[in-house]
């Protein structure tokens, strides 16, 4: 039935996103290949932000795109009043990492006795409102682009919440490693990710020791039990935070690799759990990484020297400003894009800003080709959609338990390759039904966790038809197509009352193919 399950509706306009090709739903350019400076605007907003609230595509189409990030490029993590505001109603943030450290040893201590329960739901609800607060920063920031780029680090250097003492190391790991330099130098946030507990226990460098030696480490699931070199994080470190998996190393480099990591490790969660070098366990012996000889009898020194060589790899600077055209450009991005940043790369050594901003000037980034093309992760969905309609979430984790839903579940990635960006690994008739369903849950105000306020983005009317042109304008930025305008008139033709017409509207554009891509 109509205005229920709206199953016709969901129907036609997700046929459109699964079967449509990506370029289809992008705007036509003018003449010339240019675009307007509204079209201008809502594309930095879809790219370098998680899409535009009311009013911003007319406030940046003023200012002028490429003015717009530069501020974003040059915003510090303080500037934000009311983001620090919102911050305050998050418990997590004031533990430090010797606070989680201590309620991770003492949860442990009393489920022997019987005693774990209250432990552990209250760990479970700390964990919550962090993946709370990550939605509630990427919907409220002004600095969005520090908020895109803190979720693209985490997914390049990826740990999961899920295993062992990472349920106490990943708040941390969050606060201290990836956001402070989310827009920073690459190879100051390879040394923090390098130098974090949470990686080195993900990728089991603490179970890594010279051969004969014995870990001292922590006993978190079996860690400190096991001896001899473990080549996981050294693998992980070439394939997929610096060189690449065509990035020219070998088993031998993995193997040695690992070796300059032997120590590298942490102390006992009843310690702190802090970052240790074991020079007991660390392998002295000559080392060939990538043809550089590392020469016997150093110790942590040595890793330092493999992390800056690793940092300003050529493969190393192409396989990430790859990645950063594919995150902010296309799914197959064009060389031009990624020439313009790795010479940005190099001229600035690894300077962030500098990478996006090539980018982003670059010619690839304004194409016709590439405005709209890129479909929506579930994360870039939910937070543009509550952005949309004005909604503000609460601080518990129940807009975070809607991502998880749709299928990316936070910080809960097993896999070391953190979540995929092309489009197909998100593509399917159940996903984008369930974007469906919350958009409409949304925007008719029974998505519990969010308060929305549509008045922000039009006012209710009786006339469907200009209803139809201004949700197009404030929630599509005027790229609504003939098929997706069908679908919502029909669908409002019953309905009476202009609050109810709006919300359905708002809706289902923001259900529609349009709004899924960016």
């Amino acid at each position: 039935m109509k205005h229920t399950v709206h199953t016709c509706a969901a129907t036609s306009l997700l046929a459109a996103v699964l079967l449509a090709p990506a370029a289809r739903s992008a705007p036509t350019p003018p003449a010339g290949g240019s675009l307007s400076a509204r079209d201008s605007a809502l594309h930095v907003l879809e790219r370098f932000a998680y899409g535009p609230r009311a009013g911003d595509v007319d406030r940046v189409a003023q200012e002028g795109a490429l003015d717009w990030l530069d501020a974003q490029l040059a915003a510090r993590p303080h500037d934000d009043p009311a983001l620090a505001a919102l911050e305050k109603r998050y418990r997590v943030l004031a533990l430090d990492s010797g606070d989680w450290a201590r309620r991770f040893v003492d949860m442990r201590r009393a489920v022997p006795r019987g005693l774990g329960a209250p432990e552990r739901d209250e760990t479970r609800d700390l964990l919550g409102e962090v993946r709370g607060l990550a939605i509630a920063r990427a919907v409220s920031a002004e600095a969005q682009l520090r908020e895109v780029m803190a979720s693209f680090w985490f997914d390049h250097f990826n740990v999961f919440l899920d295993k062992g003492a990472d349920r106490f190391l990943l708040p941390s790991y969050v606060e201290d490693v990836i956001r402070p330099h989310a827009l920073g130098r690459f190879e100051d946030l390879l040394l923090a990710t390098a130098r974090s507990p949470a990686m080195l226990f993900y990728l089991e460098n603490v179970q890594s020791v010279a051969p004969g030696g014995r870990p001292a480490g922590p006993n978190a699931n079996g860690a400190g039990r096991r001896t001899g070199i473990n080549e996981n994080y050294a693998r992980e470190l070439l394939e997929l935070h610096t060189l690449g998996v065509d990035g020219g190393y070998t088993q031998h480099d993995v193997i040695d690799v690992a070796r300059i990591l032997t120590g590298w490790s942490m102390e006992p969660p009843a310690l702190g759990g802090g970052f240790v070098f074991r020079p007991r366990v660390h392998d002295y012996g000559e080392k060939v990484v990538l043809g550089t000889r590392f020469p016997s009898g150093h110790g942590e020194d040595e890793g330092f020297r493999l992390l800056r060589m690793l940092a300003r790899n050529p493969a190393t600077v192409r396989h990430v400003c790859r990645k950063l055209c594919v995150r902010f450009v296309s799914d197959d991005p064009p060389d031009g894009c990624v020439d313009a940043a790795v010479a940005a790369w190099q001229k600035s050594d690894g300077d962030v800003r500098e990478v996006l901003r090539a980018i982003a000037r670059s010619p690839e980034f304004w194409s016709g080709a590439v405005v709209r093309a890129k479909l929506k992760t579930p994360l870039e969905f939910v937070v543009s959609a509550l952005r949309a309609v004005g909604a503000e979430p609460d601080s518990a984790v129940r807009m975070a338990d809607v991502v998880d839903r749709l299928g990316e579940p936070l910080y809960r990635q097993p896999s070391p390759a953190g979540y995929p960006e092309r489009q197909e690994e998100w593509t399917n008739s159940g996903a984008l039904l369930g974007r469906m369903n919350f958009a409409v849950a949304l925007a008719s105000g029974r998505m519990p966790g969010a308060e929305v306020d549509l008045d922000q983005v039009v006012a209710p009317t009786s006339d469907h038809e200009a209803l139809v042109d201004a949700v197009n304008e404030r929630v599509l930025g005027g790229a609504m197509t003939a098929n997706t305008r069908r679908v919502i008139e029909e669908q409002l033709d019953d309905v009476a009352d202009p609050a109810r017409a709006r919300a359905l509207a708002i809706g289902l554009a923001l259900g529609s193919p349009e709004f899924q891509r960016q």
